[in-house]
């Protein structure tokens, strides 16, 4: 293992252990004292222990536990490593730290909850590792059936929310639904939130000489198309290349001081990109990751 090796797995696992420590804030000094359940495996634990006087820390990792072995045949063997040991480190975390209940106030803890739990979930997400084994079984069963994992975990969290009805209370499954919602939000804007993609076409005469320098200093690949431009009466053409690449939106001034140092003339449409899959998004982001 070499240094940038090294530094590399450090900050994965180091921001993994602020995640955990987010979740346990969000579990131990708002939900847990105060009855709200959130969705997935966490949902059952807490609802489990509900009914049951187990400690939670323990139903946490015997919940896990199917999923786990359903993602080690389904998912990077490396993820489900990363998983273990911070379920591990969740539950090891819930049982031995004791924050005071923040308030008695069930809106603010629905809110403030999710908001802790969510971050906590998504930070472990972006560096390779669930604190929850719900998204393992919708990865799954996407593989398998080709239904939308976020479909997958909303009819589970249903269920959940339904018994959570029947069992407590209409009130505490309403709370914990808010709870679940302000959750599965952050955790979107954590991971989500940076990723913000643009498209960018670039037109200019020193078309090479710009498309090595993105591919090398941005790390982007990119699509080429091929151009003739018209000059003057005479109907002159020349050929050229058009550049369609795709790019963080953090980039985009550094793209723009790359374009400008080569050619200051260049034409550059920028344009919002809603959906994209595979191909240069793929690329881009493994580049970004190495």
């Amino acid at each position: 293992m070499n240094y940038k090796q090294f530094i590399r797995i450090f900050s994965e696992y180091g921001q993994i252990g602020i995640g955990i420590v987010l979740a346990s804030i969000g579990l131990k000094a708002f939900l847990l004292p105060n009855g709200f359940l959130d969705g997935g495996v966490t949902g059952v634990a807490l609802l489990v222990r509900s009914q049951i006087d187990i400690s939670l820390s323990v139903l946490l990792i015997l919940f896990s536990i199917p999923f786990l072995i359903l993602g080690y045949f389904t998912v990077s063997k490396r993820i489900v490593i990363k998983s273990i040991i911070s379920i591990i480190g969740l539950a090891l975390f819930i049982h031995f730290e004791n924050f005071e209940t923040v308030t008695d106030d069930k809106l603010l803890i629905s809110i403030f909850g999710g908001l802790f739990l969510g971050a906590g979930i998504g930070i472990s997400i972006r560096n390779g590792s669930v604190l929850d084994g719900s998204e393992i079984l919708g990865v799954y069963l996407n593989d398998r059936f080709g239904i939308s994992i976020g479909q997958i975990i909303l009819i589970f969290n249903i269920i959940l929310f339904g018994i959570t009805a029947l069992v407590l209370s209409v009130e505490v499954a309403l709370y914990s639904i808010l709870a679940y919602i302000v959750t599965a939000k952050v955790t979107d804007l954590i991971i989500e939130g940076f990723e913000d993609f643009i498209g960018v076409t670039i037109v200019s005469k020193k078309f090479e000489a710009v498309e090595i320098a993105i591919r090398e200093e941005l790390g982007s690949g990119m699509t080429l198309y091929k151009g003739t431009r018209g000059i003057g009466n005479s109907g002159k053409h020349e050929d050229f290349d058009i550049i369609h690449t795709i790019i963080n939106r953090i980039d985009i001034k550094k793209m723009y001081r790359v374009v400008n140092r080569i050619d200051p003339k260049a034409f550059i449409v920028e344009f919002d990109v809603n959906t994209v899959k595979g191909g240069i998004l793929r690329h881009y982001i493994q580049k970004k990751k190495q």
